[in-house]
């Protein structure tokens, strides 16, 4: 089991999770973070610092954002736009900076 980041992360990208994560495994898309489903070590120091509480035990996210479980691993496991191949295991984000780009599903979320 891993942390995921929801719903109200959506167009917010506060960042203090970032700042938090002992393992550099949480990546800014354009629209929201992701964390790495492999490198998130369950420590739990980036839930309590997101001040409008979009990250959660995968087991605890709320009945209607289940889709952000599958979209935080999408976001590694898929081609992003303007790529060709996955994203895949990154040493944490320092080498990778700002992606700019998120999933179908994100990207097209109230649209």
């Amino acid at each position: 089991m891993t942390f995921v980041i929801g719903a109200a992360c959506v167009d917010v990208l506060d960042k203090a999770c970032i700042e938090e994560c002992p393992m550099d495994c949480i990546f800014i898309g354009k629209r929201m973070a992701y964390i790495h489903p492999d490198q998130c070590i369950d420590c739990a120091a980036c839930e309590p610092v997101c001040p409008v509480e979009a990250i959660y035990y995968e087991d605890d996210i709320p009945p209607g954002q289940e889709q952000f479980i599958t979209e935080n691993a999408r976001f590694f496991e898929e081609p992003l736009p303007g790529r060709s191949d996955p994203l895949g295991n990154p040493s944490g984000t320092a080498g990778v900076g700002v992606l700019g780009v998120d999933t179908a599903y994100v990207r097209n979320l109230g649209a």
